[in-house]
């Protein structure tokens, strides 16, 4: 049966340390699947619900956004999926009785894991001015305050409307269409903290800020290059995809600071063979320092375009614009530059070109380790150029393939999720609707947390997500938010952000993926997008957690309604009777959803179009393919100082943390540690297990202090370090971001360390 959550935080003093592992799932991860869904769900409730993630007939899992092929295996989910099917399934629940117990001073001091633990949440719930504790509130009178906040701004533009990617297509369509009868653009979202460097790159050079490879494509690649990410624990299901390649002769490159277990090596649960052997994944791993990503792809370009015959000249001339400045910045890079910037050495970049050019069909994936620098968006453009000069977008087995972290956050910004909207969207928006989107562009993440800390913003509605967790510079964002008039989240369980409010304060209960949707016109399904572009339908099995619950459509509608009242002439109240209305409506604003809900009613769903992988046509500002030649860039690191990268441990997913151990990594009971490389370490004085604060340095001469880290000797890439966020979201400051996505640096982090 399923068990009760923690009374108190955990002690977090001394985590263990032990050599990190170099193969990723197998009979572990089936056993500590299962123990985690016995504790939330009990049994029973373990094998119904686990049995429809993913599946044709069932719900899309909260987790990521790696697709499905169209065979589906009966347990078509990873570890990391179950843990977040397990923590919204769960029997746990937080009821008005406890918030009367844990007044919000007793919340701020928990842990983001303390919090998540608790389990869902049950009733609309209330913090008024000057309240110590959460109340429970009715529906009207909550959608009655929001509407009093709103209406009384002096602009629509103080409001900001931030967007999580677990948000369905109806739901986000819907929160758009408010916000901008409303009057705003200001539609932050998480997009805007992870891929919003690689849609800038992409819309640039493809003309579409989406990866252009099918599932399919992955298993006829002759060459996956990996860089920057680590599928074994932020998209395990990808594992399999990459075994399936590798089965059928393709060869993979992975680019990162860190050797990760689950690309040395995978063993498939769902095969004996798998369980017992497993496969060997790498066939080459370039340890790059951090941020010297941009330089590597420079220098092979300019190897390749310097082999006879290597170029794919009929598509150049053909597809592309800019290959002659292409060509001249790359006659200029220089090895003794590029072995700095990347500390790889000479052979070990002849190999990977070796193995470039012995591929016809070339894929490059990546995710957070190429999106959050300063030069992210050029980096990410150079890449783009490795693939045109050899023809390898538009063809089968080929293209870019940036890997998305939550399971729609995709299809929120084609739903137009998106502070700064194409006009032909507002104008099809406007034509459908009646109505007049405003033209100027909004606040994304990080202008959001300015507006809020000067003042610009006084209201923060946000669908889902852990806004105070996920953003940067945590004690600029958290004295931010208590400015604002008002802070409203919509959550199925608690967070940190739930526990810095502004001086009114709203949390919404919600539906989750896996409960029963029924409103008046029937049972509900919702749809998503998945990371390659294909749409299909989710159907939850499980009585919700409480009669108390919302969908988040209902809720978008209903506060429409309360907000627009009389004025609006859109049909609020027929969106929240019946999904099919709004399906209707998206079929004839956004291209693709043509007859959209007869096509979400086939079981795999529809792939949406993608004019340079079905046309070889690029809708640019050139009409072509570009080519780019940005100067290239790499961090350069003070003497005694080393770049920090944060990331996710193994019991984590984005900001929610299912436990204290990164099982692969060799870390158990405890989150506060820095990984650094033995050498640097000996150098700066750190001894293995000796504990030290650690403080960011930046242009504004601000101390920003991660307190009490314990050092843990790891192999990473000299120069470099490593520590899991949230904890040291208070490092990264709010103006380091990536140049022209406005993504915050979290990857490019100078620190020193001082005695804890």
């Amino acid at each position: 049966m399923a068990t009760k959550p923690p009374a108190g935080d955990p002690v977090q003093d001394a985590p263990q340390v032990a050599p990190p592992k170099h193969a990723a799932a197998g009979l572990p991860a089936i056993g500590h699947t299962l123990r985690i869904a016995q504790q939330q769900m009990g049994v029973v409730r373990t094998a119904r619900t686990l049995l429809k993630v993913n599946q044709k007939d069932g719900f899309d899992c909260p987790g990521c956004a790696w697709p499905e092929g169209d065979k589906r295996h009966t347990a078509e989910f990873c570890e990391n999926g179950a843990k977040a099917v397990a923590e919204e399934a769960t029997l746990r629940r937080v009821t008005p009785e406890f918030f009367a117990a844990h007044p919000l001073a007793d919340l701020a001091t928990r842990s983001g894991y303390w919090l998540g633990q608790q389990g869902r949440i049950t009733h609309p719930m209330y913090l008024p001015e000057g309240g110590d504790r959460y109340k429970a509130v009715s529906w009207e009178r909550a959608f009655e305050i929001i509407a009093e906040e709103l209406t009384a701004l002096d602009s629509p533009d103080e409001a900001l409307f931030y967007t999580s990617g677990r948000t369905s297509n109806e739901a986000a369509f819907l929160f758009q269409l408010f916000a901008r009868e409303f009057g705003t653009n200001n539609l932050p979202d998480c997009s805007n903290m992870c891929h919003e460097s690689s849609g800038s790159a992409l819309n640039e050079t493809i003309g579409i800020g989406k990866g252009s490879v099918s599932l399919e494509d992955l298993h006829q690649a002759d060459l996956i290059i990996v860089a920057g990410q680590n599928p074994g624990t932020n998209h395990p299901r990808m594992l399999s995809a990459l075994e399936k390649a590798k089965s059928a002769g393709a060869k993979i490159i992975s680019v990162n600071p860190l050797p990760e277990a689950g690309l040395e090596r995978f063993k498939n649960p769902q095969t004996p063979v798998g369980m017992l052997k497993g496969t060997a994944l790498n066939d080459l791993f370039l340890q790059i320092r951090i941020g010297g990503d941009q330089a590597l792809f420079r220098l092979l370009n300019k190897l390749v375009i310097e082999t006879e015959g290597a170029t794919d000249e009929a598509f150049i001339r053909e597809h592309t614009h800019g290959y002659e400045e292409l060509a001249a910045a790359a006659e200029k890079a220089d090895w003794a530059e590029t072995l700095t910037a990347t500390g790889l050495t000479r052979p070990e970049i002849e190999q990977a070109l070796a193995m470039v050019l012995a591929s016809k069909r070339t894929i490059v994936c990546w995710a957070m380790g190429l999106t959050q620098h300063k030069h992210s968006v050029a980096t990410i453009r150079e890449v783009v150029n490795l693939l045109l000069l050899r023809g390898n977008i538009g063809r089968p087995g080929a293209g870019v393939c940036p890997v998305r972290g939550h399971s729609n956050v995709q299809g929120d910004r084609t739903m137009g999720i998106f502070e700064r909207p194409a006009p032909a969207f507002l104008d099809s928006l406007d034509r459908e609707f009646q109505i007049t989107s405003p033209r100027g562009h909004g606040y994304d993440v990080v202008r959001s947390i300015q507006a809020l800390r000067d003042g610009e913003a006084k209201v923060l509605f946000a669908m889902g997500g852990n806004f105070v967790g996920a953003t940067p510079d945590t004690d600029v964002t958290e004295a931010a938010i208590r400015r604002a008039s008002l802070t409203v989240h919509v959550s199925t369980k608690l967070n940190r952000s739930h526990a810095v409010t502004g001086r009114r304060a709203l949390i919404l209960p919600t539906l989750g993926r896996t409960d029963k949707d029924v409103q008046a016109s029937g049972k509900q399904f919702v749809t998503v997008e998945d990371s390659m572009g294909m749409v299909h339908a989710s159907r939850g099995n499980l009585a919700p957690a409480s009669p108390h619950l919302l969908s988040e459509p209902a809720i978008v509608a209903r506060m429409a309604r309360a907000v627009l009242g009389g004025a609006s002439k859109t049909p609020w109240e027929e969106f929240e009777r019946d999904y099919a209305a709004i399906r209707d409506r998206i079929s004839r604003v956004i291209p693709g959803f043509e007859d959209f809900n007869a096509r979400a009613a086939r079981p795999e769903g529809f792939r949406l179009p993608h004019a340079p992988r079905d046309e070889r046509r690029f809708p640019t500002t050139t009409g072509k393919a570009n080519f780019t030649a940005a100067p290239v860039e790499y961090p350069k690191i003070p003497e005694g100082r080393l770049l920090l990268q944060t990331l996710r441990s193994h019991d984590q997913y984005n900001t929610t943390i299912y436990g204290l151990d990164d099982r692969y990594r060799g870390i158990t009971g405890g989150r506060r540690v820095v990984m650094v490389n033995p050498e640097d370490a000996a150098e700066l004085g750190l001894a293995d297990g000796s504990y030290t604060d650690l403080v960011s340095e930046w242009n504004d001469a601000v101390e920003r202090r991660a307190p009490g880290f314990r050092v843990v000797h790891y192999p990473t890439a000299r120069g470099c370090a490593a520590a899991y966020y949230p904890e040291t979201n208070v490092l990264v400051p709010l103006d380091s971001t990536a140049d022209t996505s406005n993504t915050p640096a979290s990857k490019s982090v100078v620190i020193r360390f001082e005695p804890a």
